[in-house]
């Protein structure tokens, strides 16, 4: 039986406080319809080109019910205002037939907005006919992303579900200032790359972070099952920008494939991942608790570079602090780092490890002895 992929999460979040004279604006006034079946995209726009061109505070408001976003939906555009509340007391649904997304990359999106404030709801991406799809071999499309932020500013999510995304669930990038908490993300554990929340220029993983993210704080996450949380891939392109200050805190992992997870392409890149500290996790029955690979390379395919002697994304200034739990396999910290370009600073306290090209310290209750 399948199970969810289901878990809150909080990074640094702050309110925004809206004065009770905050313009508001019904979809249900602009024609949208609560019965699941009528097309609703075009009054969610009105509703969004009314409150963006409000000179004060707005609020958007989604009535209980299901309402059809049949099409890629897309808010942008310089607002009147710099705050703006989107509260939804309904669930909005993606359409069932996955051809008419599933090549438009995104379905509800926000380009370029400052002071976007989600609260509540739930959204329907009505996936399983494109994972059915994919399941069968057949040619399928991508698939489309959920609800993605891009070149955004204050933004907070907050209360918000999400269920069977035909992709991952939340994109968020080049935005400054995100805030998410209490986010639900609920899809079957074998539902392909339905990343939870991925963080980008700012798969199947309940969170995952790509290039050029810097200052990332994620706490109280419960995941399962799924590939747990990842920083990657990374090193696709030589070039490409690093990752910096991740903290992870207070996490439980549950029948995942991985825990925490960094995994590079065994390609040549100048890329890098520094300053990250895994703090306070609890892992129960998971495949890879602790793994660093830079080998990575899905179907041994698109890696010119995977021989061990290119330079690979460069690792260093890695912290595991107090992990504890189950394995489901006899390795429970696995490091497999570039023998050009070593992991350095790689700090254990509380782990077991399995290491290959890599130096550091480690304290504290390290069984069998450490490889460090």
């Amino acid at each position: 039986m399948l199970k969810p992929i289901t878990f809150p999460l909080s990074l640094l979040f702050v309110f925004f406080f809206y004065p009770a004279a905050a313009a508001s604006y019904n979809v249900a006034s602009y024609g949208a319809k609560a019965n699941g079946k009528t097309d609703s995209s075009g009054a969610f726009l009105k509703a969004w080109a009314m409150a963006c061109g409000s000179v004060g505070p707005a609020e958007i408001y989604v009535p209980p019910g299901r309402y059809l976003l049949n099409q890629a939906v897309r808010f942008g555009g310089k607002c009147n205002n710099s705050r703006t509340m989107i509260r939804i007391d309904g669930t909005l649904l993606a359409p069932s037939d996955y051809r008419v997304l599933g090549s438009s990359e995104r379905w509800i999106t926000f380009q370029g907005v400052n002071g976007v404030f989600i609260y509540g709801g739930t959204l329907d991406g009505q996936g399983s006919s494109l994972w059915s799809c994919k399941a069968a071999g057949k040619s399928c499309p991508v698939g489309a992303r959920s609800l993605s932020f891009v070149n955004s500013r204050n933004i907070v999510i907050s209360g918000l579900s999400s269920i069977n995304s035909q992709l991952f669930h939340i994109t968020i990038g080049g935005c400054h200032n995100v805030h998410v908490r209490g986010v639900t993300i609920t899809a079957p554990g074998d539902s392909p790359n339905t990343d939870g929340i991925h963080v980008e220029s700012s798969r199947d993983d309940c969170i995952s972070i790509g290039p050029a993210t810097r200052n990332v704080w994620i706490e109280n996450i419960a995941c399962g099952p799924g590939h747990g949380i990842s920083i990657g891939s990374l090193g696709w392109s030589l070039n490409e920008a690093g990752v910096q200050n991740v903290t992870v805190k207070t996490v439980t992992f549950t029948g995942t494939q991985n825990g925490l997870r960094i995994k590079t392409w065994g390609r040549p890149s100048k890329g890098f991942v520094k300053g990250v500290l895994y703090q306070n996790a609890i892992m129960k029955n998971v495949e890879n608790p602790i793994i660093i690979d830079q080998n990575y390379c899905p179907h041994n395919k698109d890696c010119p570079g995977q021989v061990r002697s290119h330079n690979k994304v460069k690792i260093s200034n890695v912290r595991y602090k107090h992990i504890q739990g189950t394995s489901a396999t006899q390795v429970t910290v696995k490091f497999d780092c570039s023998s050009k370009n070593p992991c350095t600073g790689i700090a254990l306290e509380d782990a077991q490890s399995s290491c290959a090209n890599v130096g550091g310290t480690a304290s504290g209750l390290v069984q069998p002895s450490s490889c460090l």
